[in-house]
């Protein structure tokens, strides 16, 4: 019997990846998902190639517990990529705490047998950070259900239509100066996201609980990240320091142009202070600057617009 298994967000970045990676292995998907309407284009090839592995679209809707359970009976594995990356009106990351407690409490009533969660390099319950601190609260709880699990901590995710390193790419193709936070050279360990799908289902597979950073084979500098960008991209930006402190009030004028968040005080904060980085072995093969330099031509040719994708 095909093994049927349910990820929250399958229509956007790491769940669309993760549902690839599922349908190529012959499993049954079901997806929870905010953005119902996304079901069209993605069965017409928007994502992937051109074939759903999606064959059952549920709404992910926290304020029915029952109808989560009702959505989870009968799947082996839940793989969830719900969080979100800034607060904004009635979203905020205490929300998706509360979220992710009522998610995994109705896997737990349903029977799932795993639960293969995404997180965040360093995610600490204690931190001063509230995304770090959000994703730590939720990896405690995970561990409390009594549900075997397995937490992948990715930092920085590259490839497909991911917006970091795409929107960094469009910067360089658009404007005259590239403004890089302090000296630059804190430490990132990206992974490709198909080597954190790949990653992910294989620990599906799997029936130990184990907590492990998906990262990887390079750690490079921020600063490094940027030229790797800009040489692939053949951009003519100048690339120059500013203090720290400017880096947000730069974001925001930016994103007031743009209509979006580039990037939020705690995103570089955290990443100044090494949180994208990880000294852990590698858990996935593809190297960012080898990437780069094969898909460097269509990398930033479109912006991509946080605000559009999750919240218009």
């Amino acid at each position: 019997m095909t093994q049927l298994d349910v990820v929250t967000g399958a229509f956007s970045y790491s769940g669309a990846a993760i549902a690839r990676q599922l349908g190529e292995e012959g499993h049954l998907v079901r997806t929870l998902t905010g953005h119902p309407q996304r079901a069209t284009g993605y069965a017409r090839g928007v994502r992937g190639d051109g074939i759903s592995p999606v064959k059952d679209v549920r709404p992910l809707d926290f304020a029915g517990p029952g109808e989560l359970e009702h959505s989870l009976t009968g799947a082996h594995t839940l793989y969830n990529t719900y969080w979100v990356r800034f607060s904004r009106g009635t979203t905020s990351h205490a929300q998706a705490v509360a979220n992710s407690r009522i998610l995994f409490d109705a896997a737990k009533r349903a029977g799932v047998q795993r639960i293969v969660h995404v997180s965040i390099t360093h995610a600490d319950p204690r931190s001063p950070h509230p995304y770090f601190q959000g994703k730590g609260e939720v990896e405690e709880y995970l561990k409390s259900t009594g549900v075997p699990y397995a937490i992948l901590r990715p930092a920085i995710l590259f490839g497909g239509d991911g917006v970091l390193l795409n929107n960094i790419a469009w910067l360089l193709r658009h404007v005259p100066v590239f403004a890089i936070g302090g000296r630059g050279d804190y430490r990132i360990r990206p992974i490709h996201i198909d080597d954190l799908a790949r990653l992910a289902v294989a620990q599906g597979a799997s029936t130990e609980n184990v907590t492990m950073d998906a990262v990887g084979p390079e750690s490079l500098r921020f600063r490094d990240m940027v030229a790797a960008i800009r040489r692939a991209t053949h951009s003519r930006a100048v690339i120059v320091h500013v203090p720290g402190r400017l880096v947000a009030p730069l974001s925001a004028v930016l994103g007031v142009l743009l209509r979006d968040v580039l990037l939020t005080p705690e995103e570089f904060d955290s990443m100044a202070e090494g949180l994208a980085d990880s000294d852990a072995p590698a858990t996935g093969q593809i190297s960012l600057t080898e990437w780069l330099s094969r898909h460097g031509e269509e990398l930033g040719r479109r912006y991509a617009n946080e605000l559009d994708r999750h919240f218009r």
